[in-house]
């Protein structure tokens, strides 16, 4: 198979995600994302969780997949998550979600983590037939590598006992080598849960740094930080085509690899993110002798 149709098959099926804010901005999910396609809620710390409903319902009503966050740290207890699960799946129709620890340092009740919230068996109850959870190449700012690695044994465990089916979604990263050596570690240490590795948007250098910085991202700052020493570079808007290249060719070529889907995060605004990556699934594109994408649509 071609590079080409390796990359092609690399990001087709790409998930999306918004904020309730970002929601508000958009008169119609429609005019930028294809039918059927997931799109993730962002739950963020201090939010209302009625607005994670009201966007799940909009999304249902306009022909997509909403997956809500539920944050572990922000949902005071048991009765409160029930009834979180209750209104979107009676009320959106949700069969689809993501449980994180979230980023709050002191939890609003007693949940701290996702393992807790899987553990009330209130997933299953409302029927969820897929969740998501964290996965950390680059570690977290939140918790000890020893911790992550007895979390992962854990939900691979807990795998066993649940009807959903469960996968890890990574946070956006800006370098392959990382990633790929993430996911041979953790195939070697006996995960079996598939990954969905997280790319970077369409998004100028300088929205970049801001969103890795808020999100605590890693290792993927020295990358940044070095094209940000060229100042012209930092207003150019960014494409993430030599990470998928590698990425691709890693998947297409590693039969041990256990990276599955790609989680699109549309840091610099849905619209220019969602055209470049279903153009770049649909083929409409060449590769260019610097390793990068001539992409034939507009994405200005």
């Amino acid at each position: 198979m071609s590079q080409t149709q390796n990359i092609q098959n690399f990001l087709t099926g790409f998930t999306a995600e918004t904020t309730p804010g970002s929601a508000a901005k958009i008169a119609d999910f429609r005019d930028h994302l294809r039918k059927d396609t997931v799109v993730y809620i962002t739950f963020l710390p201090g939010s209302n969780f009625d607005d994670t409903v009201a966007v799940a319902k909009r999304l249902k009503n306009e022909g997509f997949t909403p997956v809500p966050h539920f944050a572990a740290r922000s949902i005071k207890d048991e009765r409160t998550l029930e009834d979180y699960l209750n209104r979107v799946t009676g009320e959106a129709g949700v069969d689809w979600t993501l449980c994180i620890a979230g980023a709050v340092d002191k939890p609003v009740g007693i949940f701290s983590d996702s393992t807790q919230l899987l553990d009330t068996g209130l997933f299953d109850k409302y029927g969820i037939r897929k969740i998501a959870l964290a996965g950390h190449p680059e570690g977290s700012p939140d918790m000890s590598d020893e911790a992550i690695a007895t979390a992962l044994k854990w939900k691979n465990n807990f795998q066993e006992k649940t009807d959903a089916e469960m996968y890890l979604v990574t946070q956006f990263a800006f370098e392959s080598a990382p990633l790929i050596k993430w996911d041979k570690m953790l195939q070697t240490e006996g995960n079996r849960l598939p990954i969905h590795i997280g790319i970077p948007g369409l998004a100028t250098l300088k929205t970049l740094i801001m969103h890795a910085k808020a999100c605590g991202i890693g290792a993927s700052m020295k990358f940044l930080t070095k094209q940000a020493r060229n100042v012209t570079k930092l207003m150019a808007v960014n494409t993430p085509d030599k990470l998928v290249t590698e990425l691709a060719d890693y998947c297409a070529n590693d039969p041990s690899s256990g990276i599955e889907g790609v989680h699109m995060y549309p840091l610099g605004g849905l619209r220019r993110s969602a055209v470049w990556s279903y153009a770049v699934s649909d083929g409409k594109f060449t590769l260019n002798d610097k390793g990068g994408f001539n992409v034939d649509v507009d994405l200005a």
